[in-house]
């Protein structure tokens, strides 16, 4: 029988993270990021850490935590623009910074989970994207070479898990955190619910066990929105 893969605390699940790791972080905006893996890595305390996500979250939540208590040292992403943190620590030098076209980004996280070392793509041809990269023409059209990314580590949420680390991710959380979980070495999922074994629909598993080494049966998610729009009455 395959090994049960859960976790009884996420400050068990993150032991093995040391300064210098590479962390592929599922969630867009604030939605479906694993809130408690990045708290307790911020309690934990590792630095120098290279983060691979969309964004950054904002000044006091999500990755803006681990950037307010100076453990980044890089960010790969496609979106900063919610973090005045951020901002501040890039130009004045504290944090390295290459922005990734959001396809693209997508695109090397899931070539990573993948296996495949590189892809073309037309996205960035003739912009500072470009700069350095390989170029070749395909049909007349040219294209840039891009590089798959691979994680020492990815933090994921998803809603339900089985004990052997098949997961389902709800609505908008299924956002990068199925690319993400391809790409990490070792990827630690926090869920909200995990199920006896063969209690979760195979034809409704988003993430297969495969890529998944531990589960950590999470509480108490706060779920906070980035931005509330309301229209008036």
């Amino acid at each position: 029988m395959e090994k049960y893969k859960t976790i009884d605390s996420i400050e068990e699940a993150i032991q093995d993270i040391q300064d210098g790791a590479t962390i592929i972080v599922g969630g867009f905006g604030l939605s479906g990021i694993p809130e408690k893996a990045i708290l307790a890595l911020r309690d934990k305390g590792t630095k120098d850490l290279t983060i691979v996500s969309n964004n950054c979250g904002v000044d006091d939540w999500g990755l803006g935590l681990l950037l307010e208590n100076r453990q980044i040292k890089k960010m790969i992403s496609s979106y900063v623009g919610e973090n005045k943190l951020f901002e501040r620590q890039f130009l004045s030098g504290q944090l390295e910074v290459e922005l990734v076209p959001q396809g693209t980004l997508a695109e090397r996280i899931r070539a990573g989970g993948a296996g495949i070392p590189g892809f073309y793509t037309a996205t960035g041809v003739g912009t500072p994207i470009a700069e350095g990269k390989e170029h070749k023409v395909f049909n007349g059209r040219t294209y840039i070479l891009e590089e798959g990314i691979v994680g020492d580590f990815a933090f994921v949420k998803a809603w339900k898990a089985d004990p052997l680390g098949n997961l389902i991710y709800r609505k908008t959380a299924r956002n990068f955190n199925p690319l993400a979980a391809m790409a990490g070495k070792v990827t630690i999922a926090e869920v909200e619910e995990v199920t006896p074994i063969g209690g979760l629909d195979a034809d409704q598993i988003h993430t297969p066990s495969v890529f998944v080494q531990r589960v950590f049966l999470g509480t108490n998610y706060e779920k906070r929105i980035e931005r509330l729009t309301v229209s008036k009455a």
